[in-house]
């Protein structure tokens, strides 16, 4: 029932009138004239409309009938009527016409229609308000007019668009949240029916539609964007080619004149893009060309537009339009920098909501992460980071390479976001393990990488370092258990470098915590420039930890200031770096330091910022009495089995051995945190187990961190002695060491502990059993280094009668060539590993009993100037690899140590008439043994003649292969003792003992070890040019 397509009658029928020549009316319907009043026309028209209301098409006597009044009604009366509910009526009336009517109109001219129409559409806003008591009727009036599809007849009409566009936007206007569905749906009809059978839809009509999708317009009526998104989802087929021709006017031709919406096309195609790709088939090539032009701002405006198009998440116009799409892909490596910018972080979008284009995008992305402009780098990895943060799946090993790489970057930002990134993966999948133990082992590298970082000589980057270990390897705020359980295994798992720069932060903690304590202590001191003095220089060593060190030194130097007046501050900042300190008071300190100093009135402080850095690093947020016990509970599962080791990775011995190994490390920062009976248990348990490791370092945590456990723990000093003399006895070389240092670190009675082990083992050494021999010797060794005075004339009869005589002297098994330069201690006899071993022990034999706090000089004579040219030496080959070895170690624990053998080795050499040495030095096993003072600088005494004093450093290397540096001549004026006379014998004597002869190998599987250096005298005869045999017998009696 419509319009479309049907004739118009031929003949007029505005003249026909009743029989009487009036007007019509329906039955109790009295004449409507301008003479009655409004509400009687009102009364009126109301039985009008429901007589046409019941009327229908079939009734042509009825029809005929009221043809008069149909007229009557279309009259200029009532169109212009000032009521609104008199034209309400009247338009109700008209739409009933054209449906009675239909499909041959009553009114035949133009204007007249056009009159109609644009009076209904008028009459259609009152639909706006949906709590009308009018309401219904002007939705009977838009459902008819709807279904009728009365507005087709205006297709004759010369300025049928006049009224559709008024049509269009007075239904686009009027829409809202109250309407229900079929307020929608009559309009759709309604506006569709012109869309589609019309012969196309003008520029101003479409704009009329259009416009709706403007973000402006869609913000401010959202109803009238949905009801343009459905009507155009249901004309795609007639419309997109109008929407074409617009978008080839505007980008192509570049027209802008044609449309006002010409400034928005990119938003339209956006939202169009959006509601059916098919609306822009013909508008994507256009975009093509776009991207190519010489223009870079409108690059940038195409580039922004396809980005929104590609990566929405519906979208699959990469894999429909290919060519589009490698365009696209180019402008990642755009001239202009915004472009390349823009670039980048359409990736973000494109990687969570198209994982299948990763592989595209990965080539471009990794050449943008070296891309000159920090920018770029910087969003790259903000874009990987995205979408790995929304689910590890969306990256490829090589994105999260990428970032990895920029961890070095040479700009602090892009270094930063990168850390910080990889850390919040870390985080999420790891620590939370949201993804599974797959996504976990993917991204389980990130720990090593992110401590390896704290090698960087920024200050900025070690102290990000120690903020992500803090917050995200290990997060303070996670109750104790769990945060120990979290630190306990990251241990186990860290690669060795990560173990040396995690041993690294705390050792620097550490010392900053001493740095800071010693200032305070300065604060307790009266007033003095020397004070003054000291303080400044402290001031500025804590500078120096902090980022940009120029302006920490005014913050450092102002929160002194604030230190020195107020007490309560000083007194908070002593508890936070007292050993005793807990994690949860800590907490409390750090927060109620931060509201002193905190100003209201300055939302940005730097100063606060500062004191922030500094509280941070010195705060002790993991490590409390309460940690340690739990740590060590966590150990003791998986000594027991219990633990969750496979679980988290980890087999059940590296745990342990690792669970020690921190354990260890934290025995010299965290001494005090040890002390308790449950801990030492846990320690005594390891103790017993068959791993050596495990049991050294637990050696090593109890001599650390044991010094009250005789007076406070009997219990545990009952347990831990027997223990400590049978690995003194029978350990290991270094559980051997380990003991008898633990000894004499923790024991008030260590002389007798230590002659309860040396007494046995003196007169229980076997040479024919070498093998057992060399954990006695190194443990003779450190027992007289640590207590020369009770056991260095001991030690001369031990040396002389065993070690010399009966160990050095014989051999008992024949060595094989092997032809190599350098053979593993498993492939030597155990003879020849123990043979090096006594030079720790022949060191007491001439240590003087007073030398105590300075260097002895010893006179040589008779005797004992012959003993020790046979059993003095320079340190052997294999006793300088060791002092390397052990330097290392010192880097990592913080603790100087020797291995076997830390002892000071005195060389007595008889050398008439030659020219006095500078005496060496070679350190004790440990800075608390380092009684030794340095005489640099002093004028010191001439010795006899024929005898002088050599000790090495260990840290001195020597030429192993070479012959051995002449002596350094003495600084001042020759001794009177050597006149000139004697000048030309010492040049001999040099040229005798600086050449011609070859210094004996290093290596542990030589028998005659012992004389790595010149140990034999050299003789004044002209045969002491030649080389020294092999293997030489050392005279005793000489």
């Amino acid at each position: 029932m419509d319009f479309t397509a049907q004739p118009k009658p031929a003949t007029a029928l505005c003249g026909v009138v009743s029989a009487d020549g009036k007007i019509a009316y329906p039955p109790g319907v009295k004449e409507i004239t301008d003479k009655i009043t409004t509400d009687e026309m009102i009364k009126r028209l109301k039985m009008v409309v429901k007589t046409f209301m019941d009327m229908d098409q079939d009734s042509e006597d009825e029809k005929q009938q009221y043809l008069p009044l149909a007229l009557h009604l279309a009259s200029e009366f009532f169109l212009r009527n000032p009521n609104k509910d008199v034209r309400l009526l009247v338009a109700c009336c008209l739409a009933d016409i054209f449906r009675i009517y239909a499909p041959e109109a009553p009114y035949t001219s133009h204007d007249k229609l056009k009159d109609i129409f644009l009076f209904i559409t008028r009459q259609l806003k009152g639909l706006e308000d949906t709590k009308s008591p009018q309401f219904n009727r002007y939705f009977y009036l838009l459902e008819n007019l709807a279904w009728v599809k009365s507005y087709n007849i205006c297709f004759e009409l010369e300025d049928c668009n006049e009224i559709f566009i008024q049509l269009f936007r007075t239904l686009f206007s009027v829409i809202n949240n109250s309407h229900n569905k079929k307020v929608q749906m009559h309009m759709l009809d309604l506006m569709s029916s012109i869309i589609m059978e019309g012969d196309g839809v003008t520029q101003e009509l479409l704009d009329s539609i259009l416009i709706n999708l403007i973000p402006a317009h869609k913000n401010l009526n959202k109803q009238s964007f949905d009801l343009a998104k459905v009507l155009l989802k249901r004309t795609v087929q007639t419309i997109e080619a109008c929407i074409a021709n617009f978008f080839n006017q505007v980008l192509v031709l570049g027209r802008s004149s044609v449309s006002d919406l010409s400034e928005h096309v990119f938003d339209l195609i956006q939202e169009l893009f959006a509601i059916d790709p098919h609306l822009l088939l013909s508008v994507m090539p256009q975009l093509e060309f776009k991207l190519k032009s010489n223009d870079g701002e409108e690059r940038l405006a195409v580039v922004r537009l396809l980005a929104k198009l590609f990566g929405s998440k519906d979208s699959d116009l990469a894999t429909q339009n290919r060519p589009l799409w490698q365009c696209f892909l180019g402008r990642f490596n755009d001239i202009h920098v915004p472009v390349r910018l823009e670039s980048v972080k359409f990736a973000s979008h494109c990687l969570m909501n198209h994982p299948d284009l990763a592989k595209d995008l990965t080539e471009y992305l990794k050449v943008r992460s070296h891309d000159p402009e920090e920018a770029i780098r910087h969003d790259v990895i903000v874009t990987i980071i995205t979408a790995a943060k929304r689910d590890l799946a969306l990256v490829n090993d090589q994105l999260l390479g990428f970032v990895r790489e920029r961890t070095l970057d040479k700009r602090w930002r892009v270094r930063k976001e990168a850390m910080m990134g990889l850390a919040q993966l870390y985080k999420k999948y790891c620590l939370h393990g949201e993804a599974g133990k797959e996504a976990a082992e993917k991204v389980s590298w990130i720990k090593d990488k992110l401590l390896h970082i704290y090698y960087q000589n920024s200050i900025d980057d070690k102290l990000l370092v120690e903020k992500i270990f803090a917050q995200y390897l290990v997060p303070h705020n996670l109750e104790t258990e769990e945060r120990m359980k979290c630190l306990y295994y990251l241990y186990a798992s860290l690669d060795p470098n990560a173990v040396k720069a995690l041993n690294e932060m705390w050792k620097c903690q550490n010392m900053l915590r001493s740095h800071v304590r010693e200032l305070l202590d300065l604060h307790k001191q009266p007033t003095s420039e020397a004070n003054c003095s000291a303080m400044f220089g402290k001031l500025m060593t804590i500078a120096k930890n902090l980022p940009d060190p120029g302006k920490a030194q005014d913050f450092v130097k102002k929160f002194n200031q604030v230190l020195g007046d107020d007490e309560k501050l000083r007194s908070q900042l002593e508890l936070l770096i007292s050993p005793t300190c807990s994690c949860k008071q800590a907490d409390i300190c750090v927060r109620e330091i931060a509201r002193k100093l905190a100003n209201p009135k300055q939302p940005t402080n730097p100063f606060l910022e500062m004191v922030k850095f500094l509280l941070e690093r010195i705060a002790p947020v993991h490590i409390d009495s309460e940690a340690i016990s739990a740590l060590v509970k966590l150990m003791n599962k998986s000594i027991e089995g219990t633990a969750d080791d496979e679980e988290e990775g980890v087999s059940p011995d590296t745990a342990i051995r690792s669970g020690l190994e921190l354990l260890k490390v934290l025995s010299f920062t965290h001494p005090t945190s040890f002390h308790s009976a449950e801990t030492y248990e846990s320690l005594l348990q390891c103790l017993r187990m068959e791993d050596d490791k495990v049991a050294e370092a637990a050696i090593q945590i109890f001599r650390n961190t044991g010094h009250k456990i005789e007076t406070d723990l009997p219990q545990i000093r009952s347990t831990l002695i027997p223990i400590l003399h049978q690995k003194a006895k029978r350990g290991t070389p270094h559980q051997a060491k380990q003991a008898v240092h633990c000894i004499h670190a923790i024991f008030t009675n260590k002389e007798v502990q230590l002659a309860q082990i040396f007494e046995p083992l003196s007169r229980s050494l076997n040479a024919d059993v070498p093998e057992q021999l060399i954990t006695p010797l190194v443990s003779l060794g450190h027992i007289s280094m640590l207590a020369p005075d009770q056991f260095a004339s001991p030690m001369k009869s031990v040396v002389a009668n065993f070690i010399v005589k009966d160990l050095l002297m014989n051999d008992r098994s024949t060595g094989e060539k092997n032809g190599k330069l350098w053979s593993p201690d498993e492939e030597v006899s155990p003879e020849v590993l123990a043979k090096p071993k006594p030079t720790g022990v022949l060191g007491t034999v001439n240590k003087p009993l007073s030398a105590t706090g300075r260097k002895p000089y010893v006179r040589s004579t008779g005797t004992e100037t012959g003993s020790s040219i046979s059993v003095n030496s320079e340190l052997n080959s294999s006793t300088g690899n060791r002092a390397r070895e052990q330097n290392s170690e010192t880097a990592e624990t913080g603790e100087s140590e020797n291995e076997e053998n830390p002892v000071r080795i005195i060389s007595v050499i008889p050398a008439k008439n030659i020219e006095p040495v500078k005496n060496k030095e070679i350190n004790s096993d440990q800075a608390t043994q380092g009684n030794i003072s340095s005489d640099r600088g002093k004028k010191r005494t001439v010795p006899a003649a024929g005898a002088e004093n050599i000790q090495q450093k260990p840290d001195e290397k020597t030429d192993e292969s070479g012959p051995p540096a002449p002596s350094k001549p003495r600084r001042g004026r020759r001794p009177k003792s050597e006149s000139q006379g004697n000048t030309t014998k010492n040049e001999d004597i040099n040229k005798a003992t600086g050449k011609g002869r070859k210094r004996a190998a290093g290596s542990q599987d030589s028998p005659g070890g012992l004389e790595a250096g010149s140990a034999k005298a050299p003789k004044l005869q002209d045969g002491a040019k030649k080389a020294a045999p092999a293997e030489r017998q050392i005279d005793l009696q000489r």
